[in-house]
């Protein structure tokens, strides 16, 4: 959930904020040592004994900031007043002047907008391989101080977007070898340049490998990572030219005529793409792309005692990070058939994604010494058919060696935990009912929870589904530190599981019901709100029209929740009429997915709240990616908007076209299953009750369900003949019954052709009459076996080789079992 504040709103909150924060250590009391103030040791053994913290607020930022940046192996190897490289955000001698200096670094209300994670993001002294990790761990460095702190890291700042009109922005090629219209192409222009001079750097090869790959030499690879860095409208202002302008990184002679030369060759690839033109008459809003968007700040989620972390914005395809910033970091190598998606995920189609023991050696410690933790993950299982379990999360050492597992049989979640209540598989396991079919094969959040307390339980989509009463008061003890976290697979790759992993955390406390319900409000993955701009239309300054965006998939985006709000204290002073919206991309309207065709709403000064606006509809709308996140450009066209209207002439529905000849029908029809039960009950004289009752409910599920021929499968003829038998059987066991039914056979004797009437015609005189009654005569019934053919078949069947050292029961059974649970019974 998330609340959303426009400029004027939020100077307010920061203001206040500030007040807070001066009060609180603004009371000219001389700071004193606080030799207690230790206990935020950091890896490599720094151990703060300076001045003590003034306020609450500066004992947040030590805990959750100082305390994992401190270390020589960071960003504290020079930002401190020994090394003197400014900012001194990690001094050693003053927390308090550390805080103030990195008050200036970081963003409490949007952490992942913080400076400090922008400079980390482009490269500065990152201790990972890839750039965007350090970035995304000092993200939730910091979003745990802003939530010890009480700020709200989930309060959206609705700022206004710079005007973009539809059309007048250009698109890039689909390939970087494509030739534009002056002949230039990428690369031809500016890959070159990037080849030569990063590729020490920005690329696969390369021996200090950092991401992005914009150097590689795959060319489609460095086309792929440079087009967010390029502005083809602006190329002056595209993120190459101003990394080597304005931040002189890596110039290769002098910074600004290498940065001229970067926005020369980006101009000339640009001047060849013609803009996209849009139908004159259509009323738009002005252009957005993703990259224009304010983003949702994943703030809000419960993550308190996370101690593994999987977000999954990487594009590497040979490691998933570990986040969490608790040492050592559990990355994940990934082996096999796993495909990065969009949105954040991996996609696993077979292989694995597998940490080293050593490392998972991390949660045994962590976990066994709050003997509870949780396992939360959003998740889409690629199919309900998987069993095993399949392996979606495990710390194990093998089929049969565990220390949990979350997994998937059928439409069940399974949880494996080892303790002192189970063997040393996990075994008895615990899963969601059957009957309930809790897994589908879309996107869900599950938490699989124990503390010896409550036991196991496990939560989907916010809601309590299954919990084992039998694990109550168990405990970890018996944990192996030698085995391997894992997802996808099993340590030995015998259970398989394939779906996609959008995000997954293991913390080493419970999570709360209350938690859970809000880490799935939360939602995943990355969020952005676009503010269409609609200022040209109506008589309100700086109108949008706002709806929230995310990549939904690789294929796909998410529009939902769209809003009207001016960014202006103004109210309306007029109806504002807002009918038909329509969404575009990359200069035309979209065929599918216009969900918002049918909104018809009128903004006036009495339903406009100033700092909400006025929701316009509460549907989604998936639509089709087309060029990627990175270079697609969106736009709102309306039937009408404010006074503006658009003449939309609906296309006449094609026309009905003529229905087809339905295939023939069958002319005949077949008992249901509990016609079947009353039919072979009846002919056989065994009543359908008690014991009997029960043989005819063990089977009836393989009985046909309704009376359509064509649906009559090899399994239903199993069913009726499992039945015949199991009927036929009572009958000739039954001393009273088989004489009753078969007067003229002597059970003492043999079963011959001689004797052979003396079975069947019992059998068919109660299955069916040969012949009725028509006109005063017999008519015989053209549908009805011959008695001559059924005794044929019959002979056949009592002289195989099978059949012939049966006892004389046992071939009465045959013969009763083949006529009764035949298409003579089975057919109406």
């Amino acid at each position: 959930m998330f609340t959303l504040l426009k400029p004027s709103a939020f100077l307010l909150c920061a203001l206040s904020l500030l007040l807070i924060t001066a009060c609180s250590g603004g009371s000219g009391q001389q700071n004193v040592q606080n030799d207690d103030f230790s206990s935020g040791d950091v890896e490599d053994g720094i151990v703060y004994q300076g001045v003590a913290a003034a306020t609450d607020d500066v004992t947040n930022f030590k805990v959750n900031l100082w305390d994992n940046l401190a270390g020589g192996n960071r960003c504290g190897a020079c930002h401190n007043q020994e090394e003197g490289q400014q900012p001194l955000f990690l001094r050693t001698d003053d927390i308090n002047l550390a805080y103030a200096a990195a008050n200036n670094l970081v963003d409490l209300a949007v952490p992942s907008q913080s400076r400090l994670v922008a400079k980390t993001a482009d490269g500065h002294n990152c201790w990972s391989s890839e750039a965007s990790v350090c970035a995304d761990i000092i993200t939730n460095y910091i979003e745990g101080w802003a939530s010890a702190a009480g700020a709200s890291s989930n309060v959206i700042v609705l700022t206004a977007p710079e005007v973009s009109q539809v059309g007048a922005s250009r698109s890039f090629p689909l390939t970087g070898s494509a030739e534009v219209s002056n002949g230039q192409s990428f690369a031809s222009t500016v890959y070159p340049l990037l080849r030569e001079h990063c590729a020490s750097c920005h690329a696969e090869d390369a021996a200090t490998q950092q991401q992005p790959y914009f150097g590689s030499s795959d060319m489609d690879i460095a086309y792929d990572a440079s087009r967010s860095r390029i502005k083809l409208d602006d190329p002056a202002n595209s993120r190459f030219v101003l990394r080597l302008g304005e931040e002189f990184h890596n110039c290769w002679s002098a910074c600004s005529a290498d940065a001229s030369a970067m926005s020369s060759a980006i101009a000339s690839f640009a001047s060849g793409i013609e803009p996209t033109e849009i139908d004159p008459a259509l009323q738009v809003s002005a252009a957005m792309s993703l990259a224009d968007g304010i983003v949702v700040s994943s703030g809000g989620r419960i993550e308190n005692n996370v101690i593994a972390l999987y977000e999954f914005k990487s594009d590497s395809t040979d490691t998933a990070f570990d986040t969490s910033g608790v040492e050592p970091a559990l990355d994940l190598n990934l082996s096999g058939d796993i495909e990065r998606v969009g949105g954040w995920g991996i996609r696993i189609n077979s292989g694995k994604a597998q940490a080293a023991t050593s490392s998972s050696r991390k949660l045994y410690e962590l976990i066994r010494s709050t003997g509870e933790y949780a396992v939360e993950a959003w998740v889409v299982p690629a199919n309900v058919t998987q069993e095993g379990p399949a392996r979606i999360v495990t710390y194990s050492g093998g089929s049969n060696l565990r220390n949990f597992t979350l997994g998937q049989t059928l439409y069940n979640y399974d949880f494996m935990n080892r303790s002192s209540n189970s063997d040393a598989n996990a075994m008895p396991f615990f899963s969601t009912a059957d009957d309930e079919e809790v897994l589908q094969a879309t996107l869900q959040h599950v938490v699989a929870n124990f503390d010896p307390i409550n036991g196991s339980s496990i939560y989907v989509n916010g809601e309590l589904v299954a919990s084992d009463p039998d694990s109550v008061g168990a405990n970890l003890n018996d944990w192996d530190d030698t085995f391997a976290f894992i997802l996808g697979n099993e340590a030995d790759d015998e259970y398989l599981w394939q779906g996609t992993i959008r995000f997954l955390a293991i913390h080493n406390r419970v999570l709360t019901a209350e938690h859970i319900v809000t880490n799935f409000d939360v939602g995943v993955g990355q969020k952005f709100y676009l503010l269409f701009s609609v200022s040209h239309h109506v008589n309100l300054p700086e109108s949008y029209v706002a709806f929230q965006v995310e990549q939904f998939d690789s294929y796909s985006y998410l529009f939902n929740n769209p809003f009207f709000i001016s960014l202006s204290d103004q109210t309306p002073s007029q109806d504002i009429v807002i009918r038909g919206i329509r969404l575009g991309v990359n200069g035309k309207e979209l065929p599918t997915g216009q969900a918002f065709g049918n909104v018809d709403t009128v903004v006036n000064a009495g339903n406009y709240n100033r700092e909400t606006g006025v929701p316009l509809s509460e549907l989604g709308a998936v639509i089709s990616l087309e060029r990627g996140p990175d270079t697609d450009e969106f736009f709102l066209s309306f039937d009408q908007i404010g006074v503006s209207q658009y003449a939309r002439v609906e296309p006449d529905p094609p026309a009905a076209s003529a229905p087809a000849d339905s295939p023939a029908s069958a002319k005949i029809a077949l008992r249901n299953f509990e016609e079947i039960g009353a039919s072979i009950a009846r002919v056989t004289t065994v009543p359908l009750s008690g014991a009997n009752r029960e043989l005819f409910e063990s089977v009836y599920q393989q009985l046909p369900a309704d009376e359509n021929a064509e649906g009559f499968l090899a399994a239903h003829q199993s069913g009726v003949m499992q039945l015949a038998i199991g009927f036929c059987n009572i009958l000739v066991s039954d001393t009273g019954l088989r004489a009753a039914y078969f007067p003229d056979f002597s059970f003492s004797g043999a079963v011959d052709s001689d004797n052979l009437d003396s079975l069947i015609l019992p059998l068919l005189t109660s299955l069916a009459a040969n012949e009725v009654t028509q006109n005063g005569s017999s008519v015989p019934l053209s549908t009805q076996p011959e008695v001559s053919d059924v005794r044929q078949q019959i002979n056949t069947l009592i002289n195989t080789s099978e059949m012939a050292a049966a006892p004389t029961e046992a071939k009465v059974t045959a013969v009763c079992a083949s006529i009764v649970g035949s298409a003579v019974m089975l057919i109406q």
